[in-house]
């Protein structure tokens, strides 16, 4: 057996398939903070938020491409995709905001920050899971990643600069720091790799390790989050909840959107596609920028989205073949030769 066909180390293995175990992995991160901020005091963790936020981010942006979203087909697809993450969701986000939030400065932009930065590596894997349009989820993940990095600091400053204090420098350094130069990095990471071990041994070798990556680092933040504000959730247990509630609400809109206008526009494929380009929000950058730049208050509302995002996409996908038919044989094997 040849070296590029060769089963992964049980380490790399393992390190793979990390992303897939999200629903167990986030809450116990968040009870590790939480019993590490309880007992310990640590202000000081504070240092490690923006270096780790780029490890985190660096590792998933290795196997972005931007040249792929030149390609017009599925243009469809991709414009009904932008149009609720761009126009319907933050708005949708904002309300609930405003709703549940408006007295609490942190928790308001940490949930408009839910509703900014739309898709992930994630949406690409959901797709496939779900058997729809892989290359249309594609473009929407590159689309959407460079559209959210430019918009995202007149957003903060439109949405939520009347409640918090908005500063667009700061902000636009910060999107610098967490997603500009980690890109950079992941692409002339990806370049040299390739040229290195050629295509094919990077994508079957390489390529699925820094998923695994990115998820130590998500977890990371999760766990930073929730310690640096354990005792203000010990002295108010109600408040996991109260941030959950609205976050289940934003959830459910983006899906039932998605799902009435795919299945009434678009083909089963590019429906799908249009539902995990929405509903799988970004939230590693958007927690790297709650963190960063308006403090761990924010992040909690991230941290738990975590939870409900990963959980809902789950059923989702079980859900799929109900909602939408079962995938034709044809189109399965289309839909698989993309991937």
């Amino acid at each position: 057996m040849s070296s590029t066909t060769a089963p992964l180390h049980p380490a790399v293995s393992a390190l793979a398939g990390l992303s897939k175990r999200l629903v167990v992995l986030i809450p116990v991160a968040m009870l590790a903070g939480l019993a590490v901020g309880v007992v310990a005091d640590v202000a000081g963790l504070k240092a490690l938020v923006l270096p780790m936020t780029m490890l985190m981010v660096y590792p998933m942006l290795v196997n972005f491409r931007p040249a792929e979203a030149l390609d017009l087909r599925d243009s469809k697809a991709v414009g009904i995709a932008m149009a609720l993450d761009f126009i319907a969701l933050p708005v949708i986000a904002w309300a609930l905001a405003f709703a549940f939030f408006r007295n609490e400065p942190g928790l308001f932009v940490g949930m408009v920050l839910a509703g900014l930065f739309p898709t992930s590596g994630m949406t690409i894997s959901w797709t496939g899971f779900a058997r729809g349009n892989v290359a249309a989820a594609v473009k929407m993940t590159v689309i959407g990643l460079i559209a959210a990095s430019l918009l995202a600091p007149v957003y903060l400053l439109v949405m939520a600069g009347a409640v918090v204090p908005v500063d667009m420098a700061e902000v636009a350094r910060t999107v610098v720091f967490v997603v500009g130069i980690p890109l950079v990095a992941g692409v002339l990471t990806r370049t040299v790799l390739v040229r290195r071990y050629g295509q094919q041994r990077y994508k079957q070798r390489i390529a699925p390790v820094f998923p695994g990556l990115s998820t130590l680092g998500v977890l990371a933040i999760v766990f930073l989050a929730i310690a640096l504000k354990a005792r203000m959730i010990v002295a108010d247990p109600v408040l996991v909840l109260r941030i959950l509630v609205p976050l289940m609400v934003f959830y459910a809109l983006n899906f039932l959107l998605a799902t009435v206008l795919g299945k009434r526009l678009l083909p089963r494929g590019d429906a799908i596609a249009v539902v995990y380009g929405t509903v799988m929000r970004n939230l590693s950058i958007a927690l790297g920028i709650a963190m960063t730049s308006f403090g761990p208050e924010a992040a909690l509302v991230l941290a738990a989205a975590y939870i409900v995002q990963v959980q809902s996409a789950a059923w989702y996908v079980k859900a799929t073949d109900t909602v939408f038919g079962p995938a034709a044989a044809e189109g399965a094997a289309a839909e698989a030769a993309a991937a």
